[in-house]
């Protein structure tokens, strides 16, 4: 018997819903190693073709801010190929810079809101700094798809399984005592289960005071 065009599509979509509820839902919990909950850590869901995952906020143009001279968020979570907005809210100039590999970059002193938002095409992390408020330090995580996640104050994350297998799971916090560009990464079957919820830990130490970086560029 020949399916209609009507039952075929039923079938297809119901093909496609049955992949997407199977997709596991799962709670992560981020601690140090004095077992404290970590806030504002990523947790990102890493596929053996990491590129392929799809990616949703390509055209969202994400904000960092600046007030009170800090930067505003503390972390900033975007996708690979996302771009972010500089604007200055504060009554006072900024510099702000990043001299990290994912993405160099300056805007020399400038008030109110850069003309063009920045490109970030390369997965990791942007720390960045003003190069004259020293005390202002802030961290864009580049995640290779919507698959990542912040956590909250209890140090929690829902993160949705993709159906793949050979998944991993890494973990990122700006405090990493192995530095704030790195993150830790453990195959989902290694990651360590409490109580039925996946359980992740990282070794923090509290950043050194630092001096302004502006030798890394030329003026």
């Amino acid at each position: 018997m020949t399916k209609s065009p009507i039952l075929i599509t039923l079938l297809s979509f119901i093909g496609l819903s049955s992949q997407a509820f199977s997709a596991q839902q799962i709670t992560v919990h981020v601690q140090d190693q004095n077992n404290k909950p970590l806030q504002n850590a990523v947790v990102e869901v890493i596929l053996p073709d990491g590129d392929k995952q799809p990616k949703t906020h390509l055209n969202d143009i994400a904000i960092m801010d600046q007030v009170n001279k800090q930067f505003a968020p503390t972390v900033l979570l975007i996708e690979k190929g996302q771009s972010v907005l500089f604007p200055n809210s504060d009554d006072i100039r900024h510099h702000v810079y990043s001299f990290s590999p994912a993405k160099p970059f300056e805007l020399k002193l400038y008030a109110g809101k850069p003309k063009d938002p920045i490109k970030f095409d390369q997965h990791g992390v942007a720390v960045l700094g003003c190069n004259i408020h020293d005390s202002m330090v802030g961290y864009i995580y580049i995640a290779n798809s919507d698959d990542a996640q912040l956590t909250d104050e209890q140090g929690n994350v829902q993160i949705s399984l993709p159906t793949e297998n050979n998944i991993s799971l890494s973990v990122w916090h700006n405090q990493n005592a192995q530095g704030a560009e790195q993150r830790k990464i453990i195959p989902l079957e290694q990651v360590e289960k409490v109580n039925g919820q996946y359980q992740m830990s990282l070794t923090t130490a509290k950043p050194e005071v630092r001096d302004t970086f502006g030798a890394h560029f030329k003026h």
